[in-house]
């Protein structure tokens, strides 16, 4: 089933959201396949997907006519390969994890013990032919400089409050326990963020 948002701008109220085959319509009548990677100010980042070609591509907002979310591709929560099940009931959050920064404010406050689960999806680019899904890259070698140096390199990672280590999240759904309380950040686990693009989307059961 299509959800169809009339303007960019109801997209950005509260948390922005990120779907899988996306259908970019712009004013003039073009409509453009593929999935949306970013919202930046007054542009967005979309990636055209014709075929097995690919191309990063920036829009201004006054460009576009709507954006269509085909989320029946999506697979369901607890099931994208790591086991496990949600337990029904949990509040959620979806979040944008842009690679272009070192953590992305969830806006969830979470206290000790707490369960957590995720469910992710989407990719970065993080180096020249380098990217990767959630699960970061495979036989990664170990970077110290990264915030996590012996976990994949652009992995899914999250951290509790300012002080707290982080912890790899990856394409593992959980149950993941808060070892303290404070503010829930994630990020991908890389030390040079300008050269990134691209984003996660992450949804968060808490």
């Amino acid at each position: 089933m299509k959800t169809t948002i009339a303007t960019l701008g109801l997209m950005l109220i509260g948390m922005t959201t990120v779907s899988l085959a996306d259908t970019l319509v712009l004013t003039n009548g073009r409509r453009i396949q593929g999935e949306l990677t970013g919202v930046y100010g007054r542009e967005i980042e979309f990636e055209e997907r014709t075929g097995s070609n690919r191309r990063l591509m920036r829009v201004p907002r006054t460009d576009i006519a709507r954006i269509e979310f085909d989320e029946a591709g999506s697979p369901p929560f607890g099931q994208n390969g790591a086991g496990g099940g949600i337990p029904r009931g949990m509040r959620e959050r979806e979040i944008m994890v842009t690679a272009r920064e070192p953590w992305t404010d969830t806006g969830i406050d979470v206290r000790a013990g707490q369960m957590l689960y995720f469910s992710g999806s989407g990719e970065v680019r993080w180096g020249p032919n380098r990217r990767d899904a959630v699960a970061g890259e495979r036989n990664s070698p170990r970077n110290y400089l990264r915030p996590m140096p012996g976990q994949p390199a652009a992995a899914l990672i999250g951290r509790i409050g300012e002080q707290d280590s982080p912890f790899i999240i990856g394409d593992q759904v959980g149950p993941f326990r808060a070892r303290s309380s404070g503010r829930l950040y994630l990020g991908v686990n890389d030390d040079v963020f300008t050269d990134n693009s691209g984003a996660f989307r992450v949804t968060i059961f808490y």
